[in-house]
């Protein structure tokens, strides 16, 4: 089938890379990509915002299958003009994926379908925001309602910063701390049957040691040694399940892919929030370790004939992504400087490790930085030590000025298998 993904960043680079690799796929496209993407796929400029222009784009070039990768396409409806014009799409409708635009929607759906979650007002006024600061005291937790690109949420246990934060927002909720690690775990869904996926970790915080302003994202490994083996088998039970049902039952189901941010609690799983798409940079080490050709899952979900796709295959290999940053991330990044050593990692380091672009452009013959997330360098491996081993390897191969990457990335899991 000839494949159009939607997005520029790594994990579409991901999705494109695992694509290529799918005997299925006879035509790959993205729009509008970035200068890694480009050496595994076709690309063309979009208004990855205007669902008009990209129905308009695979219609052209006679798409069978969509894949939207961003979180603020899918919100913007994109998902659904494409399925207008006709063509499967792989992604919520815009009314399902204000389960990621809106932290109180995601709420009450939670809700409804009885998932675990941390307890939570939504706060419009400074007298709300006072008070639900002052109910659950420190370390105090406020989102911003809508999308914040991974940087809307505020961890600490200043009650002026929180409340500096929430005053920010137009409206916000504020919730209980949960204490415990976090997982990440992704699920294809057609809207009733529900395909989970390998839980990752990913790294928030800027700084080894989760010291730091929160990111979108400093790395991720998979799988978790240290997690329960029944954790999937529960989660499917408690969250994922439930509220695809939940959704379905609203008169808005949810096709695509539910990504569930978990904490694992003293009391047990809770729901941190929800996303509307792969995840970035879990998708990097989970599709790392997929072996089932992707095109047919993310189709089967499209068409609503998920129950037809065998189980899912995967690779006994552990993965870990390191994101190499720009200077000054997550502030206002510094773009433009070229990066070098990329066909070292290719020449040196392949197949066990590859570099996955985010923040690139191409200018001639050089590779540029373009955004404050500029590489997500995947390696694997028999086990953590190994794929950890090969990733750093290979970043330490990579020359970019003032760049940035942390040095812990999965180190603890590592050393406690």
């Amino acid at each position: 089938m000839k494949v159009l993904v939607i997005g520029g960043g790594a994990r579409e680079h991901a999705l494109c890379r695992s694509l290529s690799l799918d005997p299925d796929v006879t035509a790959l496209y993205c729009a509008p990509g970035n200068a890694g993407i480009a050496e595994v796929a076709e690309l063309h400029p979009v208004d990855a915002l205007d669902g008009d222009a990209v129905a308009r784009l695979a219609t052209e070039l006679g798409a069978e299958l969509v894949v939207v990768g961003p979180e603020a396409p899918l919100v913007a409806g994109v998902a659904d003009a494409v399925r207008a014009a006709g063509i499967p799409c792989f992604g919520p409708s815009r009314e399902a994926a204000l389960l990621e635009g809106s932290k109180a929607f995601a709420k009450d759906v939670m809700a409804g379908a009885n998932v675990p979650t941390a307890r939570s007002y939504v706060c419009t006024t400074p007298a709300e925001i006072d008070e639900a600061l002052d109910a659950f005291g420190a370390p105090y937790v406020v989102k911003d309602d809508g999308l914040a690109a991974g940087k809307g949420v505020v961890v600490t246990d200043d009650v002026e910063a929180a409340r500096a934060h929430a005053l920010a927002c137009d409206r916000v909720v504020i919730e209980e701390f949960l204490d415990g690690p976090e997982v990440s775990l992704f699920a294809i869904t057609d809207g009733t049957t529900v395909l989970p996926l390998q839980p990752a970790q990913d790294f928030k915080r800027a700084l080894d040691g989760d010291e730091g302003p929160n990111t979108g994202g400093m790395g991720a490994y998979s799988p978790l040694p240290w997690a329960d083996p029944k954790l999937v088998d529960e989660v499917m039970q408690t969250v994922l399940q439930p509220t695809v049902d939940e959704l379905r039952r609203r008169g808005t189901p949810f096709s695509g892919l539910l990504y569930a941010g978990l904490a694992i609690t003293a009391r047990g799983v809770r729901v941190i929030e929800f996303n509307a798409r792969f995840g970035d940079p879990e998708t990097q080490v989970v599709l790392a370790r997929l072996k089932t050709p992707l095109a047919g899952v993310l189709l089967g979900s499209a068409n609503g004939t998920l129950d037809l796709v065998p189980a899912l295959n995967w690779r006994d290999d552990a993965a870990v992504t390191v994101v190499i940053a720009s200077h000054n991330y997550p502030g206002t990044p510094r773009t433009g400087d070229p990066i070098e050593g990329l066909a070292d990692v290719v020449e040196k380091d392949a197949p066990d490790a590859f570099v996955l672009h985010a923040g690139t452009r191409q200018d001639g013959d050089a590779v540029l930085s373009a955004g404050g997330r500029v590489l997500s360098v995947t390696a694997t491996g028999k086990d953590l030590t190994q794929a950890r081993e090969r990733a750093y390897t290979a970043v330490g191969r990579i020359r970019l000025d003032g760049s940035q990457h942390r040095t812990d990335i999965a180190r603890k899991a590592a050393e406690e298998a």
